[in-house]
């Protein structure tokens, strides 16, 4: 791989085209973990709850557009996530979509 140049140069275009949401995932992964060790969890819950925070921060911060708000506000978002949880995340996202259904 260090002998193609081009190879290089299409990872790096990619990971900056990408970093938002790279940096989403990652820092609510890190939130997610630290914040269970912080609470006195096992490492069973640090091992389940800290990717799936940081793959739906990660599917997050790519919907972000749908909604108007630009992709650099990805890593708030991932934060967010991670220190809400995937049960609080959930229960947010419940609330707001059962409001808007009873607007329609």
């Amino acid at each position: 791989m260090p002998d193609k140049p081009d190879t290089w140069a299409w990872f790096a275009a990619w990971l900056e085209l990408n970093w938002p949401a790279i940096y989403s995932g990652g820092l609510a992964c890190v939130i997610a973990a630290l914040r269970i060790i912080y609470g006195g969890g096992t490492w069973r819950r640090v091992l389940l709850e800290a990717p799936l925070c940081g793959t739906l921060a990660l599917s997050a911060s790519h919907g972000l557009f749908l909604l108007g708000i630009p992709a650099t506000t990805g890593p708030f978002f991932g934060g967010v996530i991670g220190l809400l949880g995937v049960e609080g995340t959930r229960a947010l996202a419940k609330q707001f979509f059962n409001r808007k259904v009873d607007q329609l």
